[in-house]
C-alpha cells in the first residue's frame, strides 16, 4: 500500500485532524542510512510528524525542516518537508544500539536524551520563522505536542509510532495530529480527551488498521469526522549532480584551486539520501570557471 496523508475535519468542524501512514517512506530512509531498529524509529517518528506539518503549510514553496540536537548517543536528527507530501531526513549516529525501554518499546528517549527541538520555517518571507523548545521527553510525539502548545499557542495532540520486523525492516508506520480550534466547545474538549487518554500505544492502532482514515477512527472513537484531502507521501532527496554543482561553485577560488592542485578529485555525499557524487579534477576546473 502507498503512504499517503489525509486532511480532516472533526466533530463539526470544531477539531483539525491529519494522519498518515508512512511504513514504504520510513523504510527507504532506513535502507538509505543504513539504520538500526531505535533509529528507524526516531528518524520515523520525525519523518512523519514533518510529512503532517508539511502539508498544513499553505504555499506551493513552502519548506519546513526541523532539527533535534541532543545530549543521547543519537547526538541529532534533521528531516525537511514540502507542502507536497515530500520528506527527506537523517540520523546525525545512525547504528545507535541500545536495549527496550521498560515497557519492551525501542527506546527513543534514552537514545536523544535532553536537547532542543528546532522548527524552522521558510515560507517566503525575507527571516524564516524559527520555533525552539527543550525536548520533554525525546519521544518525539511528546515533543511536537509541547511545540504546538508552547511555540504556536495551538491546543494538539500528537501520535507518531513505527513497528518494525524481525527482520529490522519497517512493517507498520505512521501517525495523527488532532488540533482544536479556538471555537471549541467543553464537552468536545472532554470528549477528546477521554478518547486519547483510553488509546494504546500507536503502534498497536496501526496494526489495528493501517490507513490514516483507520487511524483517525481509532484515535477519535465516536466523535464524527470528514476526510477533505488526500495527499500522497514519500521520501524524496531533489538532490543531482548538476545541484552539487552548484553548491561548489559558491565556493571560493582559493578553495576550489586547493582540490584542483590535489588531482584526485573530490567526492560529495548528500546528508538526505547518502549519495555520492564524484567530480573529477576537470570537472572541479569547470566549475572554477
Amino acid at each position: 500500500m502507498e503512504d499517503y496523508i489525509v486532511r480532516a475535519t472533526a466533530a463539526n468542524g470544531q477539531i483539525r485532524a491529519f494522519a498518515i501512514t508512512s511504513a514504504n517512506l520510513v523504510e527507504t530512509a532506513r535502507k538509505h542510512h543504513g539504520a538500526s531498529p531505535v533509529m528507524t524509529a526516531a528518524l520515523g517518528r520525525l519523518l512523519s510528524g514533518a510529512a503532517m506539518m508539511g502539508v498544513m503549510m499553505k504555499g506551493e514553496k513552502d519548506l519546513l525542516t526541523i532539527q533535534i540536537q541532543c545530549s543521547g548517543p543519537a547526538k541529532g536528527l534533521t528531516v525537511t518537508a514540502d507542502a507536497k507530501g515530500n520528506v527527506k531526513g537523517y540520523p546525525s549516529v545512525p547504528d545507535v544500539i541500545l536495549p527496550p525501554n521498560a515497557n519492551g518499546k525501542l527506546d527513543v528517549g534514552r537514545a536523544l536524551g535532553l536537547g532542543v527541538m528546532s522548527v524552522i520555517k521558510d515560507i517566503g518571507m525575507k527571516e524564516p520563522y524559527v520555533g525552539q523548545i527543550e525536548l520533554k521527553t525525546g519521544e518525539i510525539a511528546e515533543d511536537l505536542t509541547y511545540y504546538f502548545a508552547s511555540s504556536e499557542q495551538i491546543p494538539s495532540s500528537v501520535g507518531l509510532g513505527v513497528l518494525m520486523s524481525k527482520e529490522n525492516t519497517v512493517k507498520r508506520s505512521g501517525g495523527f495530529i488532532l488540533q482544536l480550534l479556538p471555537f471549541t466547545d467543553e464537552e468536545t474538549i472532554s470528549r477528546l480527551e477521554d478518547r486519547i487518554s483510553q488509546l494504546t500505544s500507536i503502534t498497536a492502532l496501526l496494526e489495528k488498521g493501517d490507513t490514516p482514515e483507520l487511524l483517525l477512527k481509532e484515535v477519535l472513537g465516536e466523535i464524527p469526522f470528514e476526510v477533505t484531502e488526500t495527499i500522497p507521501a514519500k521520501f524524496w532527496c531533489g538532490c543531482s549532480k548538476e545541484r552539487i554543482s552548484k553548491s561548489l561553485a559558491t565556493l571560493g577560488k582559493k578553495e576550489l584551486d586547493e582540490m584542483i592542485a590535489e588531482g584526485q578529485g573530490i567526492e560529495v555525499k548528500c546528508h538526505f539520501c547518502n549519495t555520492d557524487y564524484t567530480f573529477s579534477a576537470d570537472e572541479l576546473k569547470e566549475i572554477r570557471n
